[in-house]
């Protein structure tokens, strides 16, 4: 028993598919009819459809030059920034609760005006103790950084009477 395929260009990535935009691929009639078709993440692959893919492939090197420009100026920049976040602390300096990604993200955002997307921050483990960090962000395929995060008690820590004098 054969299984009939059709054949459809992307116009956009499809994870389970393992393609990108552009990619002519071979799906089962239904996938394509029912799921990829409709939602527009494929077209039909015809000749007028395969002159439309020429144009996608030249906006995605585009895109792709200029986001690989982007992430390399960004790389430049974070090369000696050291992000300060100020998180709220008990006795002894405990920390409540962590530093998360979208703690990291938003003071980005608010202290260096430096939008970076969630998914380029890679946390393996939720920062929770006070002190320096360095943060693995992976820009782009290429380009790999380490960014400083320092995090400081909110709260002064008190000394001791004895100490004091």
């Amino acid at each position: 028993m054969s299984k009939k395929q059709t054949e459809v260009i992307l116009t956009e990535p499809i994870v389970n598919l393992g393609a990108t935009e552009g990619d002519t691929v071979a799906v089962a009639p239904g996938y394509a009819r029912n799921y990829l078709l409709p939602l527009g993440k494929a077209i039909p692959n015809t000749a007028g459809n395969q002159r439309r893919i020429a144009t996608l492939h030249a906006r995605k090197a585009e895109r792709e030059a200029r986001e690989l420009q982007d992430m390399t100026e960004v790389h430049e920049s974070l090369r000696n920034l050291r992000l300060v976040i100020a998180a709220k602390t008990g006795e002894g300096g405990k920390m409540f609760g962590s530093v998360t990604v979208g703690m990291i993200c938003d003071e980005l955002k608010n202290q260096f005006d430096l939008e970076l997307d969630r998914k380029k921050v890679v946390l393996e483990k939720p920062i929770k103790m006070v002190g320096e960090h360095d943060v693995k962000l992976n820009l782009h395929a290429d380009i790999e950084a380490e960014l400083k995060v320092i995090v400081e008690s909110e709260t002064p820590e008190e000394v001791p009477e004895a100490a004091a004098e």
